[in-house]
């Protein structure tokens, strides 16, 4: 029977470990290592140039929406549905950049594009509407704080999304209606 009064024993290595060797390198090496997680891997590309902004801004989020409208309507063949690499995009785009502006854009394709898909080809799953809704819940959650200032360049795209949403099941109408409700009731008068 093992011990329960012994504490576990802490794991060796993550960040704690990492940091303090780091510190003691040259700058010279800390450069080699970059180059080397920049030549490593797509996506380690995508966060060093976003995070450096080596293109300007509409760049990185343009190449970040493209991977969202991709898995709703890629430019050819059917979409995929893949939500999570679109979801993973946004994120990604966040994390790089710590664009707040670009981020609520992002939420907004993402909203407008799951909006459009259900309009054109009827109701989908539930794993889908919950997607949806869950990202009109964050965008929702950012115009009401840091992107509060951009509410009214998106005051008309979230009335189409809600057209849109008109006669769709699974709540979802009633719950995109009761969102962009309150986002007037909070913001519409600015």
């Amino acid at each position: 029977m093992p011990d329960v009064t012994k504490k576990p024993s802490r794991k060796r290595g993550g960040w704690s470990a990492v940091r303090p060797r780091l510190l003691t390198w040259e700058k010279s090496a800390l450069l080699a290592l970059v180059k080397e997680l920049y030549d490593a891997a797509a996506e380690n590309r995508d966060f060093i140039e976003a995070r450096c902004q080596l293109e300007d801004g509409g760049t990185v989020l343009e190449r970040h929406r493209r991977k969202i409208v991709e898995q709703f309507f890629p430019a050819r063949g059917e979409g995929k549905l893949k939500l999570g690499e679109a979801r993973k995009a946004i994120r990604d785009y966040r994390r790089a950049t710590r664009n707040v502006p670009g981020t609520a854009e992002l939420l907004m394709t993402y909203v407008e594009n799951g909006a459009r898909f259900t309009h054109e080809y009827g109701d989908i799953d539930e794993r889908f509407y919950s997607s949806v809704e869950t990202a009109l819940d964050e965008l929702a959650a950012l115009l009401r704080g840091e992107a509060r200032e951009i509410y009214p360049q998106l005051r008309g795209r979230l009335a189409k999304v809600e057209q849109m949403s008109d006669g769709i099941g699974w709540g979802f109408h009633d719950f995109v209606a009761d969102v962009v409700w309150r986002l007037e009731e909070d913001l519409g008068r600015q």
